[in-house]
C-alpha cells in the first residue's frame, strides 16, 4: 500500500512520516534515494513524500519519492579544519516547504541586531519561502519610538513587523493566527523570549520546541536530527538554532544583492555589469543610499555580508 505525507521527524537516517489519518510511520528512503543523497539531502522536515507500508502494525515504510519543494533552508556542512570550518562539502536542508519564516528578536534585553536579522533576511529571501515576517517581543519594557525607528526600514520595504509581549499578551492572538494551519520557521537570537512568547501562543510549546532544539543543536556539525512540533490550531513549528550561525548556502559574492531587495531594482542602472557597488565609478545602489532611498544601515549589512561571502570563497 502506498500513501502521501509529510516528513515531521528526521534521525539518523530514519524519517518520521505523518499521513492523511494522522498515523506516523517510521521511514528509510529507498535504495535508489539513497544515491542522490551524497550531494545534498533527498528528503529532510517538511517534504511531501510518497511512501510504501512494510508493516502497517509496527508503522514501518519506505520513502519512494520526494515532492518537488516550494522553499528549502540549507547550509554548508564543513568537514574540514577547525571546528568545521573548511570548504563546503555537500547541502544540509534544514528544512523543505515552510510557508512562513518568523524571526524573533527583543525590543531590548538583549539589545536587537540589524546585522543578524539582514542575515536572516538573506537566508530567507534566497530559500524562496513566502512569507518572512519580523517579530520584536519584550515591547512592554522598551522605548516605543526607539524600536519603531530602528524596524522601520523593514516595514518599508514590505517585511510585516509584529511586536509582542508574552508578559502582557501584546501580539499573541496575532502571532496565534499568522502559524494556524502553516509550516513555520521560528529562530532568533537566546534571551529574546522566544519559550515564553511560544507559551503564551500553546501552552507548554515553548517547552516542546526548546526540547528539540537542544537535541538539534548537540554536535555542532555531525547531528542531523530535526523535528516539526505540530500545533494545536493546525500546522507545525520548526525552531532551527543553526541558522543563527549560518554559512549561505550557495550564494555568490556576485548574487547577494539580489538578496537584499531594495537594493536589487538599481543593480541594473549601474555602470558596470558587475559592480560591486562599493567604490565603482556610476554605481546606483551607493547613489540611492545618499539619495536616502536605500537605509544606510542595509547597505553596511550588505558590504559586511559581501566581505564575508568573498573571504569564504576564497578558501
Amino acid at each position: 500500500m502506498e500513501l502521501q505525507g509529510l516528513v515531521v521527524k528526521e534521525q539518523s537516517g530514519f524519517f518520521w512520516v505523518e499521513v492523511g489519518d494522522g498515523a506516523v510511520y517510521m521511514c528509510r528512503l529507498r535504495g535508489r534515494l539513497l544515491e542522490d543523497a551524497q550531494a545534498s539531502d533527498i528528503a529532510a522536515i517538511g517534504d511531501r513524500v510518497r511512501i510504501t507500508i512494510l508493516d502497517d502494525e509496527d508503522h514501518k515504510g519506505l520513502v519512494e519519492e520526494v515532492g518537488k519543494r516550494i522553499s528549502v533552508i540549507s547550509r554548508a556542512l564543513r568537514t574540514e579544519g577547525s571546528r568545521g570550518a573548511g570548504s563546503p562539502e555537500r547541502e544540509h536542508v534544514i528544512i523543505a516547504n515552510a510557508d512562513q519564516a518568523l524571526f524573533v528578536f527583543a525590543a531590548t534585553q538583549p539589545v536587537p541586531s540589524s546585522k543578524l536579522l539582514d542575515r536572516f533576511l538573506v537566508v530567507g529571501e534566497k530559500s524562496g519561502i513566502p512569507d518572512l515576517i519580523v517579530v520584536v517581543n519584550k515591547i512592554d519594557i522598551a522605548d516605543r519610538d526607539a524600536v519603531d525607528k530602528q524596524f522601520a526600514p523593514y516595514r518599508e520595504m514590505g517585511y510585516p513587523v509584529i511586536y509582542t509581549s508574552a508578559k502582557q499578551r501584546i501580539g499573541v492572538d496575532e502571532l496565534t493566527e499568522r502559524l494556524s494551519g502553516k509550516i513555520s520557521v521560528f529562530t532568533g537570537q537566546s534571551g529574546v523570549g522566544k519559550s515564553s512568547l511560544l507559551n503564551a501562543v500553546q501552552p507548554g510549546l515553548g517547552r516542546a520546541v526548546k526540547s528539540v532544539s537542544q537535541s538539534t543543536s548537540e554536535g555542532m556539525h555531525t547531528t542531523r536530527d530535526s523535528e516539526l512540533v505540530k500545533l494545536a490550531t493546525g500546522g507545525y513549528l520548526a525552531d532551527t538554532p543553526g541558522i543563527r550561525t549560518l554559512n549561505i548556502w550557495d550564494v555568490e559574492p556576485e548574487e547577494l544583492d539580489a538578496y537584499f531587495r531594495e537594493l536589487a531594482p538599481y543593480v541594473s542602472e549601474c555602470r558596470f555589469g558587475d559592480c560591486e557597488h562599493r567604490n565603482e565609478p556610476g554605481c546606483a545602489v551607493r547613489r540611492a543610499v545618499t539619495a536616502g532611498k536605500i537605509h544606510r544601515s542595509r547597505y553596511l549589512s550588505y558590504v559586511s555580508l559581501r566581505d564575508e561571502l568573498e573571504e569564504a570563497f576564497a578558501l
